[in-house]
């Protein structure tokens, strides 16, 4: 019991913070330290979501669903002798899927979710204690099973109280405000086009006042970039084995397109180097991302050659199993660079320039944005657009 409303308690908390970050472009979370310690980065990525429901939505269910066991099982003598074997495989379960999480949180994404952190324990916990209270053997659970089974039919309430649960559990999914349009379910397509862009007109027209709201409130920089005309500079400091970095990469791909094609010369999109690596960056205390300087001059010296794009593409493509020596060769087949090692000493310097100006602008982590002098929250691909649009209309109104 203490376990499961452990686990019911950060998954519902999760789903809270997940439903704010879905909602709310100005909502700030609490478990958001920095870059490592970091929900939003969690739930934002691929991870957080399956089939376009919050990950944490189907641990408030799991939990749930094993407390309903509990409840069911004590009220038969029988069936709370097998309660230990259900729970048992019912974890067993449970523990595959978080350490698949766990993984991708710190391995992948290398961020910890302190929510999830606490999702984790209470499953580890489960499948432990179950496990240590089990008296029959396992094979023995799916006849055990079909005998509660038969009786959990012939009562009333008990049917009643699984069909609520199951028409709730349902209701929870399709209602869930948010599940349908996130950020993750943009990417590029098989070609590397972009896709259309997911629009502002989409959203609520309470969001939309409530994220112009909080724009006009932010104060604005002095971000060093060349404008060359247009009404809206747009500068990502980015690292590129950054899996946020990767994310915005790809979610915000097609509404850049858009707006250019939209409105050409208006907006103007600028990429600078914030490697998290001692190597080119020395504000940054340890090397959360040992081959991105390498990354950050490969993709410069490809732009001499008319193939930064492509670079940058296969390094995100590629992100999970970037090495030096991989960014290297890959410089030399994708960006057609020959010269890379003795290129590299001279290019570097440069991307220490950008970390320079990073650290002017108290930059400490990626991916940062400032939108003509204003730093941008964490903005979902709608509210990204819906940003620009209201941008270029305050530029415009000026005029």
């Amino acid at each position: 019991m203490v376990f499961s409303l452990t686990g019911l308690a950060a998954s519902s908390a999760s789903t809270w913070v997940h439903h704010r970050i879905l909602n709310d472009p100005t909502y700030a979370s609490f478990c958001d330290v920095n870059a490592t310690f970091s929900c939003t980065e969690a739930y934002s990525s691929r991870f957080g979501s399956f089939g376009g429901v919050p990950v944490a939505l189907f641990g408030v269910l799991f939990f749930a669903f094993v407390l309903g066991v509990i409840a069911l099982c004590s009220r038969s003598t029988v069936a709370a002798s097998n309660l230990p074997g259900y729970l048992f495989a019912l974890s067993t379960a449970g523990l595959a899927v978080v350490l698949y999480l766990a993984y991708a949180s710190f391995v992948i994404l290398k961020a910890v979710c302190v929510l999830c952190v606490g999702t984790y324990a209470a499953v580890i916990g489960l499948f432990l204690v179950s496990g240590a209270a089990t008296r029959y053997p396992m094979t023995s659970l799916p006849r055990r099973a079909a005998v509660d089974f038969r009786t959990l039919l012939r009562t009333p309430s008990a049917i009643t109280a699984a069909l609520v649960f199951v028409v709730a559990a349902g209701a929870a999914i399709v209602m869930f405000p948010g599940t349908r349009v996130t950020a993750s379910s943009v990417s590029l397509s098989a070609d590397g086009t972009a896709p259309q862009a997911p629009t502002a007109a989409a959203m609520p027209a309470a969001q939309i006042q409530q994220l112009e709201q909080y724009l006009a409130a932010q104060p604005r920089v002095v971000v060093m970039a060349p404008s060359d005309g247009a009404d809206v500079v747009i500068v990502k400091f980015n690292d590129y084995q950054c899996p946020p970095c990767r994310q915005t990469f790809m979610d915000y791909k097609p509404v850049l397109a858009k707006w250019m094609a939209a409105a050409p010369g208006k907006i103007k999109f600028i990429t600078r180097d914030y490697p998290i690596e001692r190597q080119c960056n020395n504000t940054v205390g340890q090397d959360l991302h040992p081959s991105s300087c390498e990354a950050a001059v490969a993709v410069r010296l490809a732009r001499e050659k008319g193939k930064a794009q492509a670079m940058e593409e296969w390094l995100f493509a590629n992100q999970p199993a970037l090495t030096p020596e991989a960014v290297k060769n890959a410089a030399a087949t994708v960006g057609g660079v020959t010269d890379f090692d003795a290129r590299f000493p001279g290019t570097v310097e440069l991307v220490k320039g950008d970390i320079v100006q990073a650290a002017q602008l108290k930059v400490t982590g990626t991916p940062t944005f400032f939108m003509n002098g204003i730093r941008l929250p964490g903005l979902r691909a709608e509210f990204f657009d819906a940003a620009i649009a209201w941008e270029l209309k305050q530029v415009q109104s000026k005029k």
